[in-house]
């Protein structure tokens, strides 16, 4: 059955910040293909599936985008300022997973690129990412205390 609401609803995404300490403390970043930010570097992530848990998304996405597998992540986060996203109202449930950086990344889906980036030198980064990466890492650090 169809449902019919009188109010817009907010689509859900998932991003994922993924670590390696393999030489040092790394982070995997996609390059994007489309807009918006095209060609601006982004956490990998994207829309939720109707049918899929935010887990299950957040894994699909890495998956999609990086080949990179992750089995364990924490939820450490949601990001709902309203004009985060310039295609409109989207949530976005942020992740965190730390993984060996031997995997070898390979982009694809709409990821023109995906590589590892020193923590301390990242790019310039596409939506809220800076601040979903200052957040997680904060995070994990209170964690190990």
């Amino acid at each position: 059955m169809l449902y019919q609401y009188e109010y817009p609803r907010p689509a859900v995404a998932v991003d994922l910040v993924v670590v390696s300490r393999r030489p040092q403390l790394q982070i995997m970043l996609i390059q994007r293909l489309k807009d918006p930010f095209k060609d601006c570097w982004a956490l990998p992530g994207g829309f939720l599936e109707m049918d899929e848990t935010l887990e299950r998304g957040a894994a699909r996405e890495m998956l999609e985008e990086t080949g990179l597998v992750v089995s364990e992540m924490k939820q450490f986060g949601a990001f709902s300022t309203v004009d985060r996203d310039p295609r409109g109202r989207v949530i976005s449930i942020g992740f965190f997973a730390e993984i060996d950086s031997s995997q070898e990344a390979v982009a694809a889906d709409d990821a023109k690129d995906a590589k590892w980036f020193d923590l301390m030198n990242l790019p310039s980064l596409a939506f809220d990412h800076a601040e979903m990466i200052a957040i997680a890492l904060k995070k994990m650090i209170n964690s190990a205390d």
